[in-house]
């Protein structure tokens, strides 16, 4: 055998050697806390920049390749960068109507917030290398399956409220839960504190929600409520199938759930450790009053840097008292009230 030949056949061995003690490496095992379940304790974010819905361009690719992944980090850097310059001291109230407040690409609140309030992410959902072109993952496109049209009445309804008092204002806005579905279920990224606090006994689960301090129990191997008694988050009950945390909901209200807004609603959440520093959240929901077929979605909850803050929605706050005190001059001056007043992006 000549050296150029027994030079291949030694990469070819060793090649074949990687490849083998590739495949014999152990799957990754999820610890165990003291009740012997899989330990989901700690402080973890949803942040991302990877869209619920997938853009058209990408047709049912589920994945982004390298480069496309990348191009949407970088660009998303940039326009921080450019949200984080110091706002002209020259412009007029006046002027901001034709100022580029939208530019960053994260904002779209007409310069209601400034990027000192926004942490949407910077990164993509990212699982072992592979970087997702949307959350939704079933249907195939990406997007939310067809509503029929009792669905589309009922939601155009509840996101546009009403203006006879509070009571008829989103959930979001009256400081009950939080915006966009971040409580959940399921529990989905919004424009600030994607944080969330997961904290396990033997008999339940309980996971605080940053956004509005709200708090999920989750008894374990327990029973539903009677459907008559609605909760914000649904009522959840969860238990233990491996190394996964599955979690069902039923019971929802319309007014704090995300897109699940039939009577008959039912959400699923597996929660799966699959590396020290990341949990795979999968959740379906199952709405048939709604949708023509489930909804399928998949995102990382990866490990924070800081604890849990204090999240105060209403202190100074006088949004409601000016959108109804708006509303009444609207009535007196014989002008209907705008009904996306004081809606934030993501309200129901």
């Amino acid at each position: 055998m000549t050296f150029r030949a027994r030079t291949a056949a030694l990469a070819v061995s060793a090649l074949t050697a990687l490849a083998f003690a590739a495949e014999a490496q152990p799957a990754y095992k999820a610890p165990r806390n003291n009740f012997g379940q899989p330990d989901l304790q700690g402080v973890w974010t949803n942040a991302t920049i990877t869209p619920v819905t997938r853009p058209a361009k990408y047709g049912d690719r589920a994945v982004l390749t390298p480069a496309e992944a990348a191009a949407m980090e970088h660009a998303t850097a940039e326009q921080v960068k450019r949200a984080d310059a110091p706002t002209d001291p020259n412009l007029k109230v006046g002027d901001l109507k034709n100022a580029n407040c939208g530019a960053d690409g994260i904002s779209g609140f007409n310069c209601g917030y400034n990027q000192g309030w926004k942490d949407p992410g910077e990164k993509v959902v990212d699982f072992n290398g592979e970087k997702r072109t949307s959350i939704i993952i079933s249907p195939k496109n990406g997007q939310f399956p067809a509503m029929n049209r009792s669905a589309m009445a009922n939601r155009g309804a509840r996101r546009g409220g009403g203006f006879d008092g509070p009571e008829s204002r989103g959930a979001g806005e009256r400081c009950l839960v939080g915006f966009g579905g971040t409580s959940g279920p399921p529990m989905m990224p919004v424009m600030y504190n994607n944080n969330y606090q997961i904290q396990q006994s033997k008999d339940a689960v309980v996971i605080v929600v940053e956004m509005v301090h709200d708090a999920r129990v989750i008894p374990l191997n327990a029973h539903h409520d009677p459907n008559n008694i609605r909760k914000w988050m649904g009522d959840s009950v969860g238990h233990y199938e491996g190394d996964t945390l599955v979690v069902e909901t039923v019971n929802m209200r319309p007014e704090g759930s995300m897109r699940a807004g039939g009577a008959n609603a039912r959400v699923t959440e597996w929660f799966t450790r699959i590396n020290p520093r990341q949990i795979k959240y999968r959740f379906k929901i199952d709405d048939p009053d709604t949708y023509a077929e489930p909804i399928v979605g998949e995102m990382a909850l990866n490990t924070s840097k800081g604890e849990i803050y204090e999240y105060a929605c209403h202190e100074g706050n006088y949004a409601m008292k000016g959108i109804l005190e708006g509303a009444r001059l609207a009535e007196k001056e014989g002008r209907a009230p705008d009904a996306n007043v004081g809606r934030e992006e993501g309200s129901n």
